[in-house]
């Protein structure tokens, strides 16, 4: 483990802020220039004038734009997303229930994609031209062409209406929901340590086939770059030597080639998870799954211009936040990316 500098960690850490600034700019500018009425979502068409002139007062939409700017800042610095029309409720609450649904399909789907992927990918790249470099390269490549929705209702038609072997959508029966108090949010923990077995592989039984379909595009995605990084490593001359002094062919890439592709797989799987938990909203509405994406989706479908604005926030920073740490990560792992940036 190398030592990264205080002024290096300090740049990173301000290329992170100025990326959430501009995203803040552009989400409240969003809110702005769509051709959708936040102060008619609340109040209704019917409404009548006065009611819809105390409503835009409350907003603050009354005022010049640079003070809503500073408004807009002000709330989200102290959690406030405003109110969701669909549901009455602080948008920041909605999605304290939402997002956990959100994180435990997508974090099982890159755990799927990874322990798929990158072994895939090594061994595709130790054997290439191979047959079984040919069937990761076609893997590869239907998960990048086929769309996620397209394999979620094939799933659903195969694996839950036909063979039963998996649960239907949701994220437990509906005799389950809420007998499980939430603690983490994150349902297959929840039950475990409550003791509920039953409801714990009822609900493995509804997450297993999204989060399969899920990390599948990731999984070509991993194995693609994997395959890639091996490849270059297997041509230097390190691994010529090691292959020289007898060192099989899974020992130069288990004690060689691994360790150095280490560093831009932690950059793959980072953008990966990101990505998992932007693409969950196909998913999500596929498998009418509890998590962001539905709740996105709901929002977009009456205009509710807060919780769409503060669940893109959200996804956003959660995606950023992740390059950061993968860039913070990859200074630190490789001595390399350091000096260039002295």
């Amino acid at each position: 483990m190398k030592e990264l500098s205080v002024a290096e960690f300090g740049r990173r850490l301000a290329h992170l802020l100025v990326s959430l600034f501009i995203l803040l700019c552009v989400t409240f500018v969003i809110g702005r220039v769509l051709p959708t009425d936040p102060v008619g979502a609340i109040v209704g068409e019917l409404a009548d004038p006065a009611a819809y002139a105390a409503m835009r007062t409350r907003l603050g939409l009354d005022l010049p734009i640079y003070q809503q700017f500073f408004l807009y800042l002000n709330g989200l610095a102290h959690g406030d997303f405003g109110t969701a029309v669909l549901t009455g409720n602080p948008v920041s609450s909605d999605l304290a229930q939402a997002f956990p649904a959100t994180f435990e399909l997508a974090t099982l789907a890159v755990i799927i994609s990874t322990f798929v992927g990158v072994p895939l990918g090594l061994v595709a790249a130790l054997f290439r031209d191979s047959l079984i470099d040919k069937i990761a390269r076609v893997v590869a490549l239907v998960g990048h062409s086929i769309p996620v929705f397209w394999f979620g209702i094939v799933g659903l038609v195969i694996f839950y209406a036909g063979l039963n072997w998996v649960g239907g959508p949701g994220r437990v029966d509906v005799f389950y929901e809420g007998l499980v108090t939430p603690q983490t949010g994150l349902l297959l923990i929840d039950s475990l340590l409550q003791g509920e077995t039953e409801i714990f592989w009822n609900a493995l039984g509804h997450i297993i086939l999204p989060a399969i379909i899920l990390a599948y595009a990731a999984m070509a995605y991993i194995t693609r770059m994997t395959r890639s990084f091996t490849l270059e490593q297997l041509s230097q001359d390190y691994v010529i030597a090691a292959r020289a002094k007898g060192v099989s062919p899974t020992g130069t890439i288990l004690r060689h080639v691994l360790p150095n592709i280490a560093v831009q797989l932690i950059t793959i799987l980072a953008i990966s998870y990101g990505g998992l938990l932007e693409g969950a909203v196909v998913t999500e509405i596929v498998f009418s799954w509890p998590g962001i994406g539905q709740y996105m989706t709901n929002a977009l479908m009456i205009g509710d211009m807060n919780a769409i604005v503060a669940a893109t926030i959200i996804v956003g920073f959660i995606f950023m936040f992740l390059n950061f740490l993968a860039d913070v990560a990859y200074a630190v792992l490789d001595p390399r990316m350091r000096e260039a940036t002295r």
